[in-house]
């Protein structure tokens, strides 16, 4: 192992949160270090176009908008470094961490390591990610004006998005693997006072398919199986929607920072701050609600300075 690489600032994470902290810590001379992680970039590399950020009139496609991002952090000085942490110490300060082999110290933590949506296992699933197939209505669903689309789900988020997705699809339909759902009953009557809401029961996606359109792929078939009959159906949607939930990347930090029942950090009221003192959560990884790049971006720039400020209290 290689001698320790001490830092200010460590920022663990590379979406619009880490990023972002990263600009604002590093205007501040603060020389951050952020680890890009597994998926560099974070969930908008799996984005296609990106509308709903200010400042792109014109929208953005998910990858190219990361990328600028990661040159704005870059300018001011931050070191992006292409590793996953893979273990960190907080018992004492300096934190310690790991990536790969090699062994940091830093002052302070910022954690922006996201969220990563659940998707079922699919014949083309990935084919078709960002050509059809989403998991964020509030992100993608003005592009499916006039169109057949599914949602994938059962819970509060299955309806939330559904009945959003309405004020653009021609039809929604919800696919539940039961006969009931398990959504709040305000948001169940919501769902079923919709005329523009269908659902099938009893069901799973088992399968897509598509055409090329504009040079790229499209969704034009999605293919449902009963799970009681085992009968496979197919239907023309050109609009897949999972609403089955998201995942924290937070597991390095399971017994070490205070979480809730599903993983996300948990940080004081109005900050970034978490149970441990000079270390800060931002993004999905603490936001179960928003989960939008804004708002990641938002919180970014609160750790940041809430990081900034920790580290001039203890001068």
């Amino acid at each position: 192992m290689s001698e320790k690489k001490h830092s200010k600032v460590i920022i663990i994470g590379s979406g619009p949160a880490g990023f972002t902290a990263a600009v604002y810590a590093a205007r501040a001379n603060l020389n951050p270090v952020l680890f890009e992680g597994p998926q560099p970039g974070g969930q908008l590399t799996i984005t296609t176009d990106v509308e709903n950020y200010p400042g792109f009139p014109e929208g953005i496609l998910g990858p190219e908008m990361m990328d600028k991002f990661r040159k704005q952090a870059q300018r001011f000085g931050t070191e992006c470094i292409f590793k996953e942490v893979t273990k960190v110490d907080l018992s004492e300060r300096p934190f310690n961490l790991e990536a790969d082999d090699d062994k940091y110290t830093a002052d302070t933590i910022i954690i922006a390591t996201g969220a990563t949506a659940r998707l079922l296992e699919l014949q083309n699933r990935d084919k078709y990610m960002g050509y059809g197939i989403s998991a964020c209505a509030t992100c993608d669903g003005f592009f499916f004006k006039e169109q057949e689309v599914a949602v994938v789900g059962g819970g509060d988020s299955a309806m939330e998005e559904a009945t959003f997705l309405t004020k653009f699809a021609k039809k929604v339909t919800v696919i539940h693997r039961r006969d009931e759902l398990r959504a709040s009953k305000i948001m169940q009557e919501r769902a079923f006072k919709n005329p523009k809401v269908d659902f099938i029961w009893d069901s799973t996606i088992v399968g897509v398919d598509g055409e090329k359109k504009n040079g790229h792929p499209a969704l034009t078939k999605v293919m449902i199986k009963n799970l009681k009959t085992g009968e496979i159906t197919e239907k023309p949607y050109t609009g897949l929607f999972f609403a089955i939930g998201h995942i924290p990347n937070t597991s390095i930090f399971k017994g070490l920072i205070d979480m809730d029942e599903n993983g996300y950090l948990i940080t004081q009221p109005k900050s970034t701050k978490t149970n441990i003192a000079g270390v800060f959560a931002c993004g999905d990884a603490q936001d179960s609600y928003y989960r939008q790049a804004v708002t990641a971006a938002g919180t970014g720039c609160m750790a940041a300075i809430d990081a900034e400020r920790f580290l001039e209290s203890q001068e």
